[in-house]
């Protein structure tokens, strides 16, 4: 189920570990800005919206795998562009929700709103993020699937 001989000490290593640490600070990010809404629900003794919770879980979803994947032997499992392209999917949906609610709203001096434009280009970064994460990843996948170890000639599995 492994891939690529020497992916710890490669220079792809050091561009999967950076893309990866990038998601994680915006996964952070996010998590932050969309956390105040919960966190003032919750003082108020209101219910959490759907919406806010969901944009946290993926949020916490893209930060916990992006400290996973920077353990080099996670990012041997032939199959893990499976899961960045599914948390590209959900980026999509926190994007796509929330700039439907506040990409044509004027904030008009409302700084929760005007955080809220800010938290929805901030998803947008993730989005992206995720898919060139899920497209290097998947690319990487099928350059090194065939390859063989260089002191046994066996095919890495």
């Amino acid at each position: 189920m492994a891939f690529g001989a020497g992916l710890t000490s490669s220079k792809s290593y050091l561009f999967f570990s950076t893309l990866h640490f990038l998601a994680f600070a915006l996964a952070l990010t996010v998590c932050g800005l969309y956390g105040v809404e919960l966190d003032r629900a919750r003082k108020a003794d209101k219910y959490a919206d759907s919406k806010w919770v969901f944009a946290v879980v993926v949020g916490g979803l893209s930060a916990l795998t992006s400290i996973l994947f920077c353990i080099p032997f996670i990012l041997r499992f032939a199959f893990k562009w499976v899961w960045d392209f599914i948390l590209f999917i959900l980026w999509v949906a926190v994007f796509g929700v929330f700039a439907n609610m506040y990409i044509h709203e004027k904030p008009e001096g409302n700084n929760d709103i005007r955080r809220m434009k800010h938290a929805v280009w901030v998803d947008l970064v993730n989005m992206l993020l995720w898919l060139v994460i899920a497209v290097s990843a998947l690319a990487y996948w099928f350059k090194h699937r065939e390859t063989r170890s260089l002191f046994t000639s066996r095919a890495i599995v």
